[in-house]
């Protein structure tokens, strides 16, 4: 897997490495250990999924302490536009946005 780290503390861009054939596609989405070498200690609890018709605009995402949550964010099938806006008024990228293209082709995470 690549970790690529970005201007917003705390998030990343992940690219499973893909293991492909006639059959299809493998690849590992998520390896505690690994991820954390990777700078990323968060307690996975819960996992969820969702389908979104086109044009379908999701809202925004977040919490306070003590109900947080690290999220671990992928496309099964598509491609979507994933905004990420820092909120934390003591970060020193307040205010400013990251944006991706997640693509179920090279199934990158956020």
């Amino acid at each position: 897997m690549e970790f690529k780290l970005n201007r917003i503390g705390g998030l990343v861009e992940i690219f499973p490495k893909l293991w492909g054939d006639v059959r299809g596609v493998f690849f590992e989405s998520f390896r505690k250990e690994l991820f954390a070498e990777n700078g990323i200690n968060l307690d996975f609890v819960q996992d969820n999924q969702s389908f979104s018709e086109k044009g379908v605009l999701r809202g925004l995402h977040m919490q306070h302490e003590p109900h947080a949550q690290g999220k671990l964010v992928r496309v099964i099938t598509g491609k979507v536009m994933d905004v990420v806006v820092d909120i934390r008024k003591d970060s020193p990228t307040f205010g400013q946005h990251e944006k991706f293209i997640l693509d179920a082709k090279i199934n990158n995470m956020l």
